[in-house]
């Protein structure tokens, strides 16, 4: 683990350093504060008290100065850290790192048509309660008025073919203070849409000159997103749902018996399965000005037991061609990993994003996001590595070793 930080991040406890630190009482290193913070979740504690208990063993506290050459602070330290710090700084640092990885060309052979690092827009909740957290809360009443008062955030993460699936930019969907109204809470509440107008002038500033390509859901196929990526010289795979864009729709009726040469076929063979893509493809379709390529694929999968087939439809700024059909179809599924190797990761193995890591405090909580996500990045990056595969033989599993870490 820690031959794995120094290789990909030698310059991780400088970057820490640069950080601005506001505390009166300097007990603990800037280093100790974040690396306690970050080593929470890489370890996949699930909380602050039970990292607590795990610094009461005299050999874990010895092990953990010698592999990481710091202190652990308890954790209340770091909460008490995490309230004043603006939570900028930390995604300012997980940025660093990011770029750092992309300095290396960590990436660059799992890039679509050799040039572009596809990115998925996803939102997924962190935090929720009964009754109001703060002014910037979200809230929903169900159908018999219970209300729920709930915290998401809006996340762009880099998804490869190989698995990885790293935050670039985080944006929490919250509710504007000055939009506050003391008879009905808020006169219009944030929502998705909105926030990606915010993470995208983020993700440019972050990363201005990456060449990026948009995957998103069926959220996402809009004016709004088409000329947020036209603006930023991005390109993008949207998924476009039955009924969304019904001029679009009209238009591929029309001219997909034209255009009877625009089809491909795939198929892959192995000893379980035999996997078959069907792609056909409209080119040039106007949306409001915008250029439209259309694009199905039909994916049937046959095994011993069953046959099924999957439907998948994607609108794309790609020209899409024999050559490039494979590639636009399959790049636009890369979206589920944001979800998967994303989200569903994140909340179901370890790392407890769900779980209130500090429930007075919105800014404390919003760094205990950003050092998740840094802990994530550092964990795919050992669990795809080299160095981690000569101890996985017979049926010893990540899971298993990451028990015994």
């Amino acid at each position: 683990l820690p031959k794995t930080m120094k290789h990909y991040f030698p310059n991780l406890k400088k970057a820490i350093g640069e950080m601005p630190d506001c505390r009166k009482r300097t007990e603990y290193k800037l280093s100790e504060i974040i690396m306690g913070a970050i080593t929470m979740y890489i370890f996949k504690e699930g909380s602050r008290n039970s990292y607590n208990n795990e610094r009461k063993d005299k050999d874990f506290m010895r092990n953990y100065k010698k592999l990481f050459g710091v202190a652990l602070p308890h954790m209340d330290t770091v909460d008490d850290f995490f309230r004043v710090i603006a939570p900028e700084e930390m995604e300012k640092l997980k940025v660093k790192m990011v770029r750092e990885l992309l300095n290396k060309k960590v990436f660059h052979k799992w890039r679509l048509k050799g040039k572009y690092f596809v990115v998925a827009i996803d939102a997924t909740g962190v935090m929720s309660f009964k009754e109001k957290h703060c002014q910037k809360c979200l809230t929903r009443e169900s159908k018999n008025g219970k209300k729920t008062w709930f915290h998401n955030v809006l996340e762009a993460k880099l998804v490869l073919q190989n698995g990885l699936s790293i935050s670039l930019a985080s944006e929490w969907i919250e509710n504007d203070t000055e939009g506050y109204d003391k008879f009905t809470e808020f006169r219009e509440q944030d929502c998705e849409i909105k926030a990606f107008k915010r993470l995208a002038k983020k993700l440019k500033k972050y990363f201005p000159r990456l060449p990026i390509c948009i995957v998103g859901d069926g959220l996402y196929p809009n004016e709004t997103v088409f000329s947020i990526c036209k603006a930023n010289k991005w390109e993008h795979i949207i998924t476009l749902k039955d009924g969304n864009l019904k001029t679009v729709w009209d238009e591929v009726r029309q001219l997909l018996p034209l255009q009877k040469e625009n089809k491909l076929q795939v198929t892959a063979i192995d000893k379980k399965q035999e996997k078959t893509n069907n792609y056909r493809w409209v080119n040039q379709i106007d949306y409001r000005g915008y250029k439209l390529d259309w694009i199905e694929t039909l994916e049937t999968i046959k095994t011993e037991k069953e046959e099924t087939t999957k439907k998948y439809v994607y609108v794309s700024s790609f020209k899409i061609n024999k050559k490039t059909a494979a590639q636009i179809g399959l790049a636009g599924r890369l979206r589920w990993k944001i979800e998967n190797e994303g989200f569903n990761e994140q909340k179901n193995r370890g790392y407890e994003l769900e779980h209130k890591y500090s429930k007075v405090s919105l800014t404390a909580a919003k760094n205990y996001y950003q050092s998740l996500q840094i802990a994530a990045m550092i964990n795919q990056l050992l669990e795809l590595g080299e160095k981690l595969k000569s101890y996985i033989k017979e049926k010893i599993t990540i899971k298993h070793l990451w028990k015994h870490l």
